[in-house]
C-alpha cells in the first residue's frame, strides 16, 4: 500500500558531495537529480525571495567552498546550511547577534548554533532576515548533534519544525517537518551511496 505523500513515513532526503567545481552549479544539479529520482523531474526555479523550488517537491541548497548540500522531501518545507570549520572572532559575533544564552567563544558551537539558524530560516522562507539570528534553538542541540544516534530537536518557537546536524567534515544543519520520521542521507556523487535514519527523535541511523 503506497503511503499518501504527507505522511510522515515519506522520507526527507539530504544530499552531501564534495566537489571541485563550482558549488553552486553542483548544488543546483543535485537538487534537479534528487528531485528526478522522487519522481520530479522539473527545473528548479527561484522565488522572487530566492527560494529554490521545484514543482510538487520541497528543497533547499547550500554550498561552500567545495562543498554542495541539498535536502528535498514531500513533507513540508526544509532547509539546509552547511559552513566550513575556521577561526571565527566568534566571542564578538556571538555577543553582537545571538541571544545572551547563546553566547559563545567556541567557533564549533558558534557554526553549529548559525547553521541551525539558517537552516531554519530557509524552511521558513526567510532566511535569516528580521529575528533569524535571535530565533532561539533547542536546548540540547549542541552537546546531542555529534552523538549517534543522531538527536533530531524541536525547535522551541516553531514547533512545526525539528533540526538535526549531521556530522562530517563541514558542519551541517538540516531542517525539517517534525512529523518526519526518516532521513535518508546519500553522500557523493551518485544516489546509490545512501544511509537511512529513523527518526522519532532520537533518530537511529542505519546503513543500507
Amino acid at each position: 500500500m503506497n503511503e499518501p505523500p504527507d505522511s510522515p513515513t515519506e522520507p526527507v532526503h539530504v544530499w552531501l558531495t564534495t566537489t571541485g567545481e563550482d558549488p553552486r552549479a553542483t548544488a543546483h544539479r543535485l537538487v534537479e537529480q534528487l528531485a528526478a529520482s522522487l519522481g520530479h523531474p522539473a527545473p528548479l526555479h527561484h522565488t522572487a525571495t530566492g527560494q529554490p523550488t521545484v514543482d510538487g517537491l520541497h528543497v533547499s541548497l547550500t554550498h561552500t567552498t567545495g562543498v554542495a548540500a541539498v535536502a528535498a522531501t514531500r513533507l513540508g518545507p526544509v532547509g539546509i546550511d552547511a559552513e566550513l570549520r575556521r577561526d571565527l572572532p566568534v566571542s564578538a559575533m556571538a555577543r553582537r547577534w545571538f541571544a545572551p544564552a547563546e553566547h559563545t567563544d567556541d567557533p564549533e558551537t558558534f557554526l553549529k548554533l548559525w547553521t541551525a539558524k539558517e537552516a531554519v530560516g530557509k524552511a521558513l522562507g526567510r532566511g535569516l532576515r528580521g529575528s533569524g539570528l535571535s530565533r532561539k534553538m533547542p536546548a540540547d542541540l549542541l552537546t546531542s548533534s555529534n552523538q549517534m544516534p543522531l538527536i533530531a530537536q524541536v525547535v522551541p518557537t516553531e514547533r512545526e519544525l525539528a533540526v538535526v546536524h549531521i556530522p562530517g567534515d563541514v558542519v551541517l544543519a538540516v531542517a525539517f517537518p517534525a512529523v518526519a520520521r526518516e532521513l535518508v542521507l546519500h553522500h557523493g556523487t551518485a544516489l546509490r551511496s545512501t544511509v537511512r535514519s529513523r527518526t522519532s527523535f532520537p533518530v537511529v541511523v542505519r546503513g543500507i
